[in-house]
């Protein structure tokens, strides 16, 4: 359905769903580690809704962007990331598990807000307000699949490295985190040579199938 839209268009559709999904990702982290006794992203101000707290340049703006230009339907970013400091946690390794894992569930719950966003759409029989409710549903769905399943790939320091940090003993847990510095290299190699949509293609249909189930599309 996307295909149908002028660059325009398609820029205006994905707008709000790339800058909510990023902006409450980050949210998601900050307020979790808040409830296991760190408030340093609540004193930093960045337990907000607001995305201009949370806006960074390159992953929220220009990669977005270039991605809807090139075409490909894969859209991927991210925002500035929220302070955690897991000093303050009474369990340093499985409470900043939690803390990871509240991104990929915060995009999961969009997901299924955009979806009946999207059903919605399809009930009502006006297209002039259909259609723009199917289209940013879609957008919606797909943005923030795209985002729970990449940060769930273990490579530090997507989320899904702090998952599996929580199960390492303390010594493999810090061995592992000094991939760290080579991460960003790695995630954006695996994107320039399409092997990271070889690796989310299957899991990204089986979830787009589901979620637009729901959405009755």
């Amino acid at each position: 359905m996307m295909n149908e839209l002028t660059l325009m268009q398609r820029i205006v559709v994905w707008i709000l769903p790339v800058i909510f999904a990023i902006t409450v990702h980050e949210v998601a982290h900050g307020w979790v580690a808040r409830k296991f006794g760190d408030n340093t992203a609540y004193q930093l101000g960045r337990l907000t809704l607001n995305p201009l707290k949370h806006i960074d340049w390159l992953g929220t703006v220009i990669l977005p962007g270039l991605l809807l230009l090139s075409g490909t339907g894969f859209i991927f970013g991210w925002a500035k990331p929220v302070p955690v400091d897991a000093r303050n946690f009474k369990k340093p390794l499985k409470d900043m598990a939690w803390v990871a894992l509240a991104g990929p569930g915060a995009n999961l719950l969009m997901a299924v807000g955009w979806a009946l966003l999207a059903r919605l759409g399809v009930i009502i029989a006006v297209e002039a307000i259909s259609l723009p409710l199917i289209y940013a549903g879609i957008a919606g769905i797909s943005i923030n699949l795209v985002l729970a399943l990449v940060n769930l790939l273990p490579i530090p320091p997507l989320d899904g490295s702090r998952i599996v940090t929580g199960f390492l003993p303390h010594y493999w847990a810090w061995q592992y985190n000094r991939l760290e510095r080579y991460g960003f290299i790695i995630l954006l190699l695996l994107l320039y040579t399409r092997v990271l949509n070889v690796i989310l293609e299957y899991p990204l249909y089986v979830a787009q199938k589901l979620f637009l189930s729901i959405a009755g599309i």
